[in-house]
């Protein structure tokens, strides 16, 4: 579902990301991690098309994206700190962003009422609490039905049961055959969702495996002794 060959991206002087290849396939969730600074936002928003690669090329579902803006339709995102209009109320921007695809069959509106935001569609964003902000950016981001879903830290600021609630809902799309990307920096929260991990650092991919492999080859059970122990091994795939 989507296939990046040979990326790289340089700001100034300064590279970014440095002949990045992956292939992501669709019923996969996978984890992008890596420490701060190692080019996964970069990476992310070159996928969404808000960073335009120096060099090598994304195709998303057989397409080059630089060729076909139309792709982003496949795709729903979830920033890691949602931006919104002050002034707009929660039922405002979900009929903005509605009117803005041009979608309203075959919607998903599943956390919109485990979330019980109908209740708050009066509530303006600048009066919202952090969490309730994050819970309208998960809620638009599988609102359209997409076919990938591009999710940035997404239990941050959720308290425990919203969490959960969101985790659930990734493990259903999950088994629907959707492509998930995740990135987050509370491994322990993934053990139960993903399926491969791509770790990189100073723009480099380090390693692209499935986690059966990686516990198979490091003896770990839980994700972030697994990669400890691939980090530690000077591991290079």
């Amino acid at each position: 579902m989507i296939e990046i060959t040979n990326l790289h991206k340089h700001f100034g002087k300064l590279e970014v990301l440095k002949g990045i290849n992956l292939s992501f396939n669709k019923g996969e969730c996978i984890a992008l991690i890596g420490p701060n600074g190692c080019g996964k936002t970069t990476l992310i928003k070159s996928i969404l098309g808000m960073v335009i690669p120096s060099q090598g090329s994304i195709k998303v579902k057989g397409e080059l994206i630089s060729k076909n803006y139309q792709y982003r339709q496949h795709i729903g995102y979830m920033p890691q700190i949602g931006r919104y209009p002050d002034n707009m109320t929660i039922g405002q921007i979900i009929e903005m962003i509605k009117d803005i695809r041009k979608e309203n069959q075959n919607l998903d509106e599943e956390l919109l009422h485990h979330y019980l935001l109908q209740g708050m569609f009066d509530k303006r964003m600048r009066t919202l609490s952090g969490g309730t902000t994050q819970k309208v950016s998960a809620t638009l981001a599988f609102l359209f039905n997409p076919d990938i879903l591009i999710l940035d830290e997404p239990t941050a600021g959720l308290d425990p049961l919203a969490s959960e609630i969101l985790k659930e809902k990734i493990i259903t799309e999950k088994q629907k055959g959707k492509l998930i990307l995740i990135t987050s920096h509370l491994l322990s929260e993934l053990d139960d969702l993903i399926t491969h991990i791509v770790f990189m650092q100073d723009g480099h991919l380090k390693f692209h495996q499935s986690i059966s492999e990686l516990r198979t080859r490091t003896g770990e059970e839980r994700i972030s002794k697994a990669i400890a122990s691939v980090l530690r091994g000077g591991s290079h795939e």
